[in-house]
């Protein structure tokens, strides 16, 4: 990209960062520090202000630039991330929002260990938690990297490596100082500009073609390379019975994910009832569902207006198909029009990965203070009451005020090295595509988070030793299984193509990583010697369907 390319995106990120990092400090100087503030901004946003964070959180760089760039790439199979991230949200709305609204507090542990023998469920519902809060970051990493790198003109590895660890540095410290409250308004403000710019380029790409999606549907064939089979399923995923059970495990993956989600579980905390987290949900929806109707608008103009080799060769994965696209539109390359359009899309995507990895640090962290940390400092204890502990404590200890902000500090410290992790395994994987990396992150939260929760609050005689197994059963094969696929080895997109390891054959664990972690789930209530306790069951029951005594 030219000069003026370069000069004005980079004034722009510039403003963007100035502006979360005043939020940030504002935050900072009217916070008083306690855990209920840094984990849940107090808990006083209103059901408006929490759908749009909760969009913001939510409309990634996997949307914004991953899955414009797939179905530029591969057509109708590429839509598929856009209707599995939307309809996950039935799943969310109807299961999970109000329940564990009233069941917990700050975190998915709290819902099981109201149950359950609280340290290991803590245990192992924080390592899951991480693991996926971490998979997810990665995915935000690689879109920092190809975005800056497109800006720079694609050639300088330096210059990506550099921006991974700045986005990095910067997610640290808005988790760090601002807590909850300063995040939730930097994923406010990322929602309005991401549905801005959306809007506008929608409406720039519809208006190319006179608001003829037909004849876009055929120009975006046409200069594909793959005809009226762009149009068609299969492209990606229906070669053969391998690539369509992957089709299935994506699907699966997708829908079932976002329910398991830690960042988004940890949104619905943030309001002061269960009615308003029902209500935030709500607002998601319609800012959600609208913005991914544009991501199918998006793609097809890329592959319409550019074609997909000019997709493909500015990067392999398509993650800067809108980007490229914006500049078209504007007018071109050199163009007045071209430059600005160009620099604010860039912006608006990388305002979006800032404000994603700052939610998925801070649940990410809460899960390392709030669970592993409380966990393994506290004594084997009577299990604390529904909701995991005491209201205004930090942990189920007798704690004081001076425990709660250790954990909070604990929290912060964990932000650092979480990022640290991100950071290198961002590098890592930096030629992967954005929405192909958090589709693993949903596999693994739909097979570790989603059965454990769905089994705590619905069935009756689940115990500590089906919460562990399903937790466990759900988490490792998933993990393994990527490792042992194409994703990782095999093949020359992988993440080390010169070896080969990939003795399971779909790319996404899903199809069979999430029935494992019902199925351990399962098999870990049915052998227990311990029986379940029907008291806490009800007290669950109740308090779930009615919020009586919710925190």
């Amino acid at each position: 990209m030219n000069g003026d390319h370069q000069a004005l995106a980079l004034l722009l990120f510039c403003a963007f960062i100035a502006v979360t990092l005043g939020i940030t400090t504002w935050v900072s100087r009217n916070r008083h520090g306690s855990a209920e503030e840094f984990y849940a901004g107090g808990r006083l946003f209103s059901p408006m202000e929490n759908g749009f964070a909760i969009a913001g959180d939510y409309m990634s760089a996997a949307s914004f630039l991953g899955i414009s760039g797939l179905i530029a790439l591969y057509g109708y199979d590429g839509m598929l991330y856009s209707v599995g991230f939307l309809v996950a949200w039935l799943v969310v709305l109807f299961l999970v929002a109000e329940l564990v609204r009233n069941c917990g507090r700050f975190t998915l542990a709290d819902v099981v260990a109201a149950r359950m023998s609280e340290r290991p469920v803590r245990i192992a519902a924080g390592t899951s938690s991480v693991t996926v809060s971490v998979l997810y970051l990665v995915a935000q990493m690689v879109g920092a990297g190809s975005l800056v790198a497109l800006l720079l003109g694609g050639t300088s590895e330096a210059a990506r490596s550099w921006t991974v660890i700045g986005v990095g540095a910067l997610m640290v410290i808005y988790v760090s100082l601002g807590g909850m409250r300063a995040t939730t308004w930097i994923q406010i403000v990322k929602a309005v500009l991401l549905m801005a710019g959306a809007i506008t380029l929608t409406l720039l790409v519809l208006a190319r073609f006179h608001g003829d999606f037909n004849q876009l549907l055929n120009a975006a064939a046409a200069h594909s390379g793959h005809g009226k089979d762009f149009l068609s399923p299969g492209l990606r995923y229906g070669g053969d019975w391998t690539a369509r059970l992957d089709f299935i495990s994506l699907g699966l993956a997708l829908v079932l994910g976002t329910a398991g989600l830690p960042h988004i579980l940890s949104r619905f905390y943030t309001v002061p009832t269960a009615r308003a987290a029902r209500r935030s949900v709500v607002w998601a929806i319609g800012l959600i569902g609208s913005f991914y109707l544009m991501t199918i608008v998006l793609g097809f103009g890329a592959a319409a207006v550019l074609g997909t080799d000019e997709v493909r060769s500015s990067n392999a994965s398509g993650n800067t198909a809108v980007p490229l696209l914006a500049l078209d539109l504007g007018g071109g390359a050199g163009s007045t029009g071209g430059t600005v359009l160009f620099a604010v899309v860039a912006a608006v995507a990388f305002a979006t990965i800032l404000a994603v990895v700052a939610g998925i640090t801070l649940a990410s962290s809460a899960s390392v203070a709030h669970d592993l940390y409380a966990s393994l400092r506290r004594r084997r204890s009577a299990p604390a009451p529904v909701g995991g502990m005491e209201p205004g404590r930090a942990d189920g200890d007798a704690g004081s005020g001076r425990k709660e902000y250790s954990e909070v500090a604990v929290a912060r410290g964990a932000a650092v090295g979480i990022g640290a992790v991100a950071i290198a395994l961002g590098l890592l994987a930096r030629d992967l595509n954005v929405a192909f990396l958090v589709g693993l992150a949903f596999a693994v939260a739909a097979s570790a988070n989603l059965p454990v929760l769905l089994y705590s609050l619905f069935w009756r005689n689940f115990t500590t030793r089906g919460a562990v197994w399903s937790v466990y059963g759900g988490l490792v094969p998933a993990v393994l299984l990527v490792i042992l696929s194409p994703v990782v080895s095999g093949g020359e997109r992988a993440l080390f193509p010169g070896v080969d390891f990939d003795v399971f054959p779909l790319e996404n664990p899903g199809l069979v990583s999430i029935p494992l972690g019902f199925l351990a789930g399962w098999i870990g209530t049915v052998t227990s010697a311990e029986p379940p306790d029907a008291a806490k069951h009800a007290e669950t029951e109740v308090r779930s369907l009615t919020g009586a005594g919710a925190v």
